[in-house]
């Protein structure tokens, strides 16, 4: 049989590989790692994206970089060496990512919840508005295999395994765009809030009149409760929450970070515990 169809053969096993933790159904647990899936097999072919989901839950994937704008890894196919993948997407610069941060700092409930860790579900909505989408409109994937498909197996299950990173840190989300965690925080440090940017919610809030005048409304909402928006509830503290405010250690496992290994052990330890008796 001719060596270009030799890759349709049993993949070879990989000890230590990246294998998703979702064994069926679904990959991504938060929001926006449930988002990227979404658009994801909204933009790549059903079948290719079918056998991906399937090496990365055989743990094909070696490992993957992320930069801005890049993502690179290596996947474990049928032939001795593994593939080389190199997905690309457009970064926004320096002069973009100020407009990003001003926005997101002229924003409370955003710029809190960053910094606090946690991505709002409206940032989405936020990049959009601005003409700077958080998802691109389509991706740049090249693969060293011999399948001319776009996205072949390879690229999927890579793609795949981005997504469950994307749920262990949501600002690879953001880095993959051009800005990593601690340059976009420490400059959400540095913005204040404007009340101007949210006259929606506070207009109605300043009201000089005397008490004797209003007695009878005096307990009514201060604006019209069609006006206000149901936002998500927010969960308990996460168990991982000491990995997040602690500088992470300079230290590799399979050229895993330790804090990433890290964090699976203690959102399980958490999820094991279960609800303590009050």
């Amino acid at each position: 049989m001719p060596d270009r169809f030799s890759e349709y053969g049993r993949p070879i096993e990989v000890e230590g590989g990246l294998a998703v933790r979702s064994q069926r159904g679904k990959i991504g647990e938060q929001w926006w790692s449930r988002r990227f899936v979404d658009w994801l097999e909204g933009v790549c072919q059903p079948g290719r994206l079918a056998r991906g989901r399937t090496y990365a839950r055989k743990g094909q994937v070696m490992d993957f970089a992320l930069r801005p704008g890049h993502v690179t890894a290596r996947v474990q196919g049928s032939r001795p060496a593994p593939y080389q993948v190199d997905i690309r997407i457009p970064a926004y610069d320096e002069g973009q990512w100020t407009v990003i941060t001003e926005a997101l700092g002229d924003r409370a409930l955003y710029r809190a919840a960053l910094l606090a860790g946690e991505m709002p579900h409206e940032i989405v909505d936020l990049f959009t508005d601005l003409g700077m989408p958080l998802f691109p409109a389509e991706l740049n994937i090249a693969c060293s295999c011999p399948d001319w498909g776009i996205p072949c197996k390879h690229g999927s299950a890579a793609l795949y395994v981005l997504a469950e990173a994307f749920d262990d840190d949501p600002f690879l989300v953001l880095a993959w765009r051009g800005r990593e965690r601690d340059v976009l925080l420490d400059a959400l440090r540095g913005t204040s809030f404007d009340s101007a940017a949210e006259p929606d919610f506070f207009a109605d809030l300043a009201a000089d009149e005397p008490l004797e005048d209003r007695l009878a409304d005096f307990y009514s909402p201060g604006i019209s409760l069609g006006r206000l928006r149901e936002r998500p509830a927010r969960g308990g503290t996460p168990p991982e929450l000491l990995l997040r405010a602690l500088d992470p250690p300079p230290v590799k496992v399979r050229h895993i970070p330790l804090v990433d290994t890290l964090r699976a052990a203690y959102r399980d330890l958490g999820a094991s515990e279960g609800p303590r008796p009050s």
